[in-house]
């Protein structure tokens, strides 16, 4: 049943003020390069392999172009383009289809600067149509006027742009820019900058930071075997950055977990950098980061929707960053379906986990942790060679055993041999127990102990079941009950009670 509307309803007009609304709708949380990269969203929707980005930083107000060989648009669908919204979050897109809200271009635009333009034409013709926003007209008129430009506008824009990208090394081959956006002005660096730092801010921003960002946000396109994607930053054509290089012998990943959310599936998927990786990054070898990015920046999730990252680095709340996890990595992919389940922002940089897939996120995280917990306390210990001889020079080493890498005492290193060769044979069966104690608990600590089962054979530390009565049958002559013994010895030692010997077992009832 249809709502009943009151006839004698009184209204005014409550149309917002465009300056106001503008100014507002722009604050989404753009930065100069997620504001390019939801631009570049709509070339790649369109069906081009080539975009460049140039920069006029010689004079204010400073001028970007961004120019992609797209499919391009001819009027209506330009003037549709730069409505607010073009179309709706709910519209059914195809499943390369990079956007969603139909804001991304106007808002991107305008977290960066009061007047843009936008230029394009159909592939295969000519002339181009243009609009423009520009807020001060707006501020002016006090209403929603879209100013369309003349022709003469048009050329001067194009001339401008053309003589840009001429005067910038590495100009793509046989490249015919379909749309151009101009922003006139980049007012975050204009307005809040001291002058003079005004110019080497915004090179540094778009050189390095921008640059980097999306080598790193669109690397599968830029891979991809059949019509890559190129991106020229001025004087630059970027080179991808997968931050999952599995090319690497020993990135190691952990089983992959798949499942059906909504009208799309969700494949997550852990990885463990090598502790390696630790070192070269500090000495800026770019396998694991990108070249202004540290190994913990880039530490946690990265989500990838219809093969674009939209989120990267840090654990969107589900655990904290830490030192011990900069060797993990999770990637996560989904399709283009399921944006609103996970409630994407207009500028794609933040979703949020529903709560159904939490829990499967938790338990995976979990699992990866424990994995990179493992590499990041193995780094920097030395791996001996087992050539027979042994180790004398430090006083941790290195062991295999079923339970994985352990970190022991070395009982060959001189000190602690010397000092055992002056016990007595009881002192040396409790010195003995003891270093089986610190031994189990540094592995403990990394994670990378669990208990065991009593081994009859004597142990290679020299712990035997002898050594073991001597050193319980002292602790119970210094007071320690049967029952702290085997709740604080026992473990200690990573032994189970289950499996103990009988004569330890009878020492303890």
């Amino acid at each position: 049943m249809g709502i009943q509307i009151n006839t004698n309803i009184v209204c005014e007009d409550a149309s917002p003020n465009p300056e106001y609304l503008i100014k507002s709708i722009a604050e989404q949380g753009y930065s100069l390069e997620t504001s390019l990269a939801d631009l570049m969203d709509n070339s790649i929707s369109a069906k081009a392999d080539k975009i460049e980005v140039l920069i006029k930083m010689n004079e204010e107000p400073f001028k970007l172009f961004l120019a992609d060989n797209g499919l391009g648009m001819d009027e209506n669908t330009l003037k549709s383009s730069m409505q607010f919204p073009s179309n709706s979050p709910e519209y059914i897109r195809d499943g390369l289809d990079l956007g969603r809200f139909g804001l991304g271009m106007k808002t991107a635009s305008f977290s960066q600067t009061r007047c843009f333009t936008v230029l394009s034409r159909k592939k295969g013709e000519e002339k181009y149509s243009g609009r423009t926003w520009d807020v001060e007209y707006l501020k002016k008129e006090k209403k929603w006027r879209l100013i369309v430009n003349s022709q003469d506008e048009i050329e001067k824009l194009v001339a401008d742009y053309r003589e840009l990208s001429n005067a910038f090394l590495g100009q793509f081959e046989s490249f015919e820019a379909n749309t151009i956006v101009i922003w006139n002005g980049l007012y975050k660096f204009e307005n809040y900058l001291e002058e003079e730092n005004r110019q080497n801010a915004l090179k540094k921003e778009i050189t390095e930071v921008t640059s980097d960002y999306l080598s790193l946000v669109f690397h599968k396109f830029m891979e991809r075997d059949k019509d890559p994607i190129n991106i020229r930053i001025n004087n630059k054509i970027l080179s991808p950055f997968n931050p999952f290089p599995t090319y690497e012998s020993d990135f190691r990943p952990i089983a992959y977990k798949q499942r059906n959310f909504s009208t799309d599936t969700i494949k997550i998927e852990g990885f463990v950098l090598p502790s390696r990786s630790i070192d070269e990054s500090k000495k800026g070898l770019t396998n694991w980061t990108t070249k202004n990015r540290g190994l913990m920046d880039m530490e946690g999730i990265y989500i990838y929707r219809a093969d674009r990252i939209i989120l990267f680095g840090g654990w969107n709340g589900l655990i904290k960053k830490a030192p011990r996890l900069q060797l993990a990595r999770l990637r996560v992919e989904i399709g283009n379906s399921v944006d609103h389940l996970l409630h994407l922002n207009v500028a794609k940089s933040q979703i949020v986990i529903p709560h159904d897939l939490k829990k499967a996120f938790e338990r995976y995280i979990d699992e990866l942790k424990l994995e990179a917990e493992k590499e990041f306390f193995n780094r920097g210990i030395r791996d001996f060679s087992n050539n027979g001889q042994q180790n004398r020079e430090t006083l941790f080493e290195r062991k295999s055993s079923n339970r994985g890498v352990l970190l022991e005492l070395n009982i060959e290193f001189p000190l602690l041999k010397e000092i055992k060769k002056e016990l007595s044979k009881e002192q040396a069966a409790k010195f003995n127990l003891v270093l089986r104690m610190i031994n189990t608990s540094i592995n403990k600590i990394r994670q990378n102990h669990e208990e065991t089962t009593f081994l009859n054979l004597e142990e290679k530390d020299g712990l035997s079941v002898n050594d073991i009565i001597i050193s319980l049958t002292a602790l119970k002559k210094n007071g320690f009950s049967s029952e702290q013994i085997k709740k604080d010895i026992l473990p200690g030692l990573g032994f189970e009670e289950s499996s103990l010997p009988e004569e330890i077992k009878q020492l303890l009832n």
